[in-house]
C-alpha cells in the first residue's frame, strides 16, 4: 500500500517540500513517457478520511501511472493549499469548496471537477452531550475557519435554531482524526467530521452523533481545483488528472466490497466500519464529477451569503468542466 497519511506539517514545510519537488520535475515538456520519467504532481488534500478517496484510489490503482504521472499527494490544510495553488506550486487541489471562496474573492483558480455534491459531516459531540441544544456554551472544533467542515457546522447548528457564531466557540484542532483525540481527551466537545472518524467515534469512544449534513443542504465540497494559468497552458496535465481521478470515481461507485477492503486497510479498521462509512458516504459522490445547474446554483447562492458578497459569482468564473466532459466521453462515464 502506498504512503497515505502523514503527519501534519506546519505550512511553510509543505510549501517547501512542494518547492522541491517542483524543482526536480513538475511541469516538464510533453514527449514519450517511460517507467523512469513519471511527471510529478503535487496534490493536496486536507482530510484523511472518505472525502479524498479518489485520489488515493488512482494512486492504488495505477491510474496516474498509467497516465504518466506520479502524484505526490500532501496533506496540508485548505488555506495553506490555496495560498500553494494560487502561486502555482501544487498541480491540483482537492479542497474545492475553500477553493472556490477563494475564487469568490478574486483567486486564479478554476474548479475543473467535483467529487462531492453533498457535505460528508456529521454532527459528533462528547458522551454527556444528548442533543444539539446542549451544544450551546461548548467548544466546537474546526480544521480550517471558513473551511467546508466549519461552513457545514455551522449550517447544522444553524438549521436547529443555534447562532453558531455566538452559542459554540470554534477552535482550529486539526484534520479529522486529530479532532477525534481532540474529543476523547475534552479540549473540544464538538465537531463535525466525516467517516470513518465519526463511526470510530461513535463506536469506539462512545460519543453521540447529533445530526447529519448529507440531506440537509448541497454542498461542493472536494474534487479538483487547478491555477487557472495552469489550465491554460498546460491542459494535456490536466486531462491526464482528470482522467485517472474520473476512473477513480467509477471504481468507487461499482466496486463495495473491493472498496471496504481498500478503505479497511487505509485506515487500519475492520472491514465493516469501512463497509458502513462507504455506504453512508456513497449518495453524497458524483460519478460524472459534474454536479446539477441546480447544486451549483444553490451552493453558490449560500456562498455569497456567507461571504456577504452582493451577488454570487456567474458559475462560468468559478467552474469549468470542458476537459472532464471530454475525459467523461472518452470513458464511457453518464
Amino acid at each position: 500500500m502506498v504512503e497515505l497519511f502523514g503527519r501534519a506539517r506546519p505550512a511553510g514545510t509543505h510549501l517547501k517540500k512542494i518547492f522541491l519537488l517542483l524543482s526536480m520535475a513538475f511541469i516538464l515538456p510533453a514527449g514519450p513517457l517511460t517507467a523512469q520519467t513519471l511527471q510529478k504532481v503535487p496534490i493536496s488534500y486536507s482530510s484523511s478520511g472518505i472525502t479524498s478517496i479518489e485520489f488515493f484510489i488512482a494512486k492504488e490503482k495505477g491510474y496516474f501511472k498509467e497516465e504518466g504521472l506520479e502524484p505526490q499527494l500532501i496533506q496540508m490544510s485548505a488555506n495553506a493549499a490555496i495560498a500553494a495553488g494560487v502561486t502555482g506550486e501544487l498541480g491540483g487541489l482537492s479542497s474545492i469548496g475553500s477553493a472556490i471562496r477563494a475564487i469568490q474573492r478574486g483567486a486564479p483558480l478554476k474548479a475543473v471537477s467535483v467529487s462531492l455534491r453533498r457535505p460528508l459531516f456529521w454532527l459528533i459531540a462528547r458522551p454527556e452531550i444528548k442533543t444539539i441544544q446542549d451544544v450551546k456554551g461548548k467548544i466546537m472544533g474546526i480544521v480550517t475557519i471558513g473551511g467546508s467542515q466549519h461552513t457545514a457546522a455551522r449550517k447544522l447548528l444553524a438549521y436547529h435554531g443555534l447562532d453558531p457564531d455566538k452559542d459554540v466557540s470554534a477552535i482550529q484542532a486539526g484534520e479529522e482524526a486529530r479532532q477525534l483525540q481532540a474529543l476523547v481527551s475534552n479540549a473540544i466537545q464538538v465537531s463535525a467530521i466525516s467517516p470513518p472518524w465519526v463511526l470510530i467515534g461513535r463506536d469506539k469512544y462512545k460519543m453521540n452523533i447529533l445530526d447529519s449534513s448529507i440531506d440537509k443542504f448541497a454542498s461542493i465540497q472536494n474534487g479538483l481545483a487547478v491555477n487557472t494559468k495552469l489550465l491554460a497552458e498546460n491542459p494535456t496535465l490536466v486531462k491526464k488528472m482528470l482522467r485517472a481521478k474520473a476512473r477513480a470515481a467509477r471504481y468507487f461507485a461499482e466496486n463495495e466490497r473491493e472498496m471496504s477492503q481498500i478503505l479497511a486497510k487505509m485506515w487500519n479498521t475492520d472491514v465493516p466500519t469501512a463497509l458502513e462509512s462507504y455506504r453512508m458516504s456513497k449518495p453524497a459522490f458524483t460519478v460524472s464529477g459534474i454536479p446539477s445547474d441546480e447544486e451549483i446554483k444553490e451552493y453558490l447562492a449560500l456562498d455569497a451569503q456567507v461571504l456577504k458578497l452582493p451577488e454570487p459569482l456567474p458559475a462560468s468564473k468559478v467552474f469549468d468542466f470542458t476537459l472532464l466532459r471530454e475525459v467523461n466521453k472518452e470513458l464511457g462515464i453518464k
